[in-house]
Protein backbone atom coordinates (compact mmCIF):
# COMPACT_ATOMS: atom_id res chain seq x y z
CA UNK A 1 0.00 0.00 0.00
CA UNK A 2 1.42 3.71 -1.05
CA UNK A 3 -0.04 4.95 2.20
CA UNK A 4 2.27 2.73 4.65
CA UNK A 5 5.51 3.29 2.39
CA UNK A 6 8.28 3.08 4.82
CA UNK A 7 10.35 5.81 3.05
CA UNK A 8 6.94 7.93 2.91
CA UNK A 9 5.82 7.22 7.15
CA UNK A 10 9.58 8.59 8.00
CA UNK A 11 9.22 11.70 5.48
CA UNK A 12 5.57 12.33 6.68
CA UNK A 13 5.97 12.03 10.37
CA UNK A 14 9.38 13.85 10.57
CA UNK A 15 8.18 16.54 9.31
CA UNK A 16 4.83 16.34 11.53
CA UNK A 17 7.07 16.36 14.48
CA UNK A 18 9.50 18.68 13.71
CA UNK A 19 8.63 21.23 11.56
CA UNK A 20 9.65 22.25 7.97
CA UNK A 21 12.56 20.61 6.44
CA UNK A 22 14.66 22.68 4.45
CA UNK A 23 15.83 21.23 1.08
CA UNK A 24 19.57 21.14 2.08
CA UNK A 25 18.58 19.48 5.42
CA UNK A 26 16.37 16.76 3.74
CA UNK A 27 19.06 14.05 3.38
CA UNK A 28 21.04 14.47 6.67
CA UNK A 29 17.79 14.77 8.39
CA UNK A 30 16.34 11.50 6.65
CA UNK A 31 20.05 9.95 6.88
CA UNK A 32 18.58 6.45 7.11
CA UNK A 33 16.59 6.57 3.62
CA UNK A 34 18.84 6.04 0.69
CA UNK A 35 18.71 8.95 -2.07
CA UNK A 36 16.60 6.67 -4.34
CA UNK A 37 14.32 6.81 -1.64
CA UNK A 38 14.23 10.05 -0.10
CA UNK A 39 13.60 11.02 -4.06
CA UNK A 40 10.61 8.91 -4.45
CA UNK A 41 8.91 9.42 -0.91
CA UNK A 42 8.82 13.12 -1.60
CA UNK A 43 7.58 12.89 -5.39
CA UNK A 44 4.87 10.52 -3.81
CA UNK A 45 4.24 13.43 -1.47
CA UNK A 46 4.06 15.80 -3.87
CA UNK A 47 2.29 13.88 -6.36
CA UNK A 48 -0.13 13.50 -3.72
CA UNK A 49 -0.73 16.59 -2.44
CA UNK A 50 0.85 15.57 1.15
CA UNK A 51 3.95 17.83 1.27
CA UNK A 52 4.38 20.87 -0.62
CA UNK A 53 7.69 23.12 -1.05
CA UNK A 54 7.76 27.03 0.44
CA UNK A 55 10.13 29.31 -0.61
CA UNK A 56 12.44 29.95 2.40
CA UNK A 57 10.85 27.24 4.75
CA UNK A 58 11.08 24.36 2.89
CA UNK A 59 9.01 20.65 2.76
CA UNK A 60 6.00 21.26 4.50
CA UNK A 61 3.40 19.36 5.36
CA UNK A 62 -0.54 20.12 3.67
CA UNK A 63 -3.58 20.02 5.42
CA UNK A 64 -3.62 16.44 3.83
CA UNK A 65 -0.77 15.28 4.71
CA UNK A 66 -1.39 16.88 8.34
CA UNK A 67 -4.27 14.77 8.51
CA UNK A 68 -2.23 11.66 7.05
CA UNK A 69 0.09 11.83 9.82
CA UNK A 70 -2.50 12.12 12.91
CA UNK A 71 -3.81 8.63 11.36
CA UNK A 72 -0.08 7.34 11.06
CA UNK A 73 -0.22 8.11 15.06
CA UNK A 74 -3.15 6.37 16.03
CA UNK A 75 -2.73 3.66 13.50
CA UNK A 76 0.83 3.02 15.32
CA UNK A 77 -0.77 3.38 19.15
CA UNK A 78 -2.92 0.45 18.04
CA UNK A 79 -0.64 -1.56 16.94
CA UNK A 80 1.93 -0.31 20.16
CA UNK A 81 -1.45 -1.54 22.06
CA UNK A 82 -1.65 -4.57 20.22
CA UNK A 83 1.86 -5.76 20.03
CA UNK A 84 1.84 -5.34 15.91
CA UNK A 85 3.70 -7.08 14.15
CA UNK A 86 5.87 -7.78 17.17
CA UNK A 87 6.32 -6.42 21.01
CA UNK A 88 9.38 -4.41 20.03
CA UNK A 89 8.61 -3.03 16.36
CA UNK A 90 9.66 0.54 14.76
CA UNK A 91 7.01 3.07 14.10
CA UNK A 92 7.08 2.59 10.30
CA UNK A 93 7.08 -1.36 10.78
CA UNK A 94 3.74 -0.47 13.08
CA UNK A 95 1.85 1.77 10.91
CA UNK A 96 2.38 -0.86 7.53
CA UNK A 97 1.80 -3.97 9.49
CA UNK A 98 -1.55 -2.81 10.54
CA UNK A 99 -2.43 -0.96 7.18
CA UNK A 100 -1.94 -4.79 5.90
CA UNK A 101 -4.40 -5.71 8.64
CA UNK A 102 -7.31 -3.65 7.59
CA UNK A 103 -6.57 -3.47 3.71
CA UNK A 104 -6.93 -7.92 4.36
CA UNK A 105 -9.81 -7.32 6.63
CA UNK A 106 -11.54 -4.94 3.88
CA UNK A 107 -11.14 -7.62 1.50
CA UNK A 108 -12.57 -10.15 3.20
CA UNK A 109 -15.81 -8.40 4.07
CA UNK A 110 -15.72 -7.32 0.33
CA UNK A 111 -15.97 -10.92 -0.52
CA UNK A 112 -17.85 -12.40 2.06
CA UNK A 113 -20.47 -9.08 1.43
CA UNK A 114 -20.53 -7.90 5.04
CA UNK A 115 -18.86 -6.33 7.55
CA UNK A 116 -19.45 -8.77 10.67
CA UNK A 117 -16.02 -9.75 12.10
CA UNK A 118 -14.62 -13.30 11.45
CA UNK A 119 -14.66 -16.06 13.82
CA UNK A 120 -12.02 -16.82 16.22
CA UNK A 121 -11.23 -16.11 19.51
CA UNK A 122 -12.06 -13.81 21.98
CA UNK A 123 -9.16 -12.04 21.95
CA UNK A 124 -9.07 -11.89 18.30
CA UNK A 125 -12.50 -10.98 18.13
CA UNK A 126 -11.78 -8.05 20.40
CA UNK A 127 -9.05 -7.26 18.31
CA UNK A 128 -10.87 -7.12 14.87
CA UNK A 129 -13.43 -4.77 16.97
CA UNK A 130 -10.76 -2.64 17.99
CA UNK A 131 -9.29 -2.48 14.11
CA UNK A 132 -12.81 -1.66 13.38
CA UNK A 133 -12.22 1.74 15.10
CA UNK A 134 -8.73 2.50 13.40
CA UNK A 135 -10.48 1.68 9.82
CA UNK A 136 -13.16 4.18 9.39
CA UNK A 137 -10.92 6.85 9.92
CA UNK A 138 -8.60 5.29 7.38
CA UNK A 139 -11.53 4.91 5.02
CA UNK A 140 -13.05 8.61 5.69
CA UNK A 141 -9.05 10.16 4.72
CA UNK A 142 -9.01 8.07 1.46
CA UNK A 143 -12.66 9.03 0.68
CA UNK A 144 -11.32 12.29 1.28
CA UNK A 145 -8.54 12.18 -1.01
CA UNK A 146 -9.22 9.89 -4.30
CA UNK A 147 -6.02 11.24 -5.67
CA UNK A 148 -4.25 8.76 -3.83
CA UNK A 149 -6.10 5.51 -4.77
CA UNK A 150 -6.29 6.69 -8.45
CA UNK A 151 -4.46 4.47 -10.89
CA UNK A 152 -2.02 6.17 -12.80
CA UNK A 153 -2.95 6.10 -16.58
CA UNK A 154 -0.64 4.02 -18.55
CA UNK A 155 1.61 5.29 -20.88
CA UNK A 156 1.21 4.84 -24.62
CA UNK A 157 3.37 2.52 -26.72
CA UNK A 158 5.38 3.85 -29.09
Amino acid sequence: MLLASPPLVRLITEIDDNGAIPPRRLAGILHDLSPHHLRCAVETGRSNGLVRSVPGVGLELTETGSALADLYDATARWACRHNCPEPVSDFSSRVRHTFDLMAASLATEQAEGFASPSTGSLSSLGRERDLDVLRAPLIQWLTSNPQVTALPEPEPVA
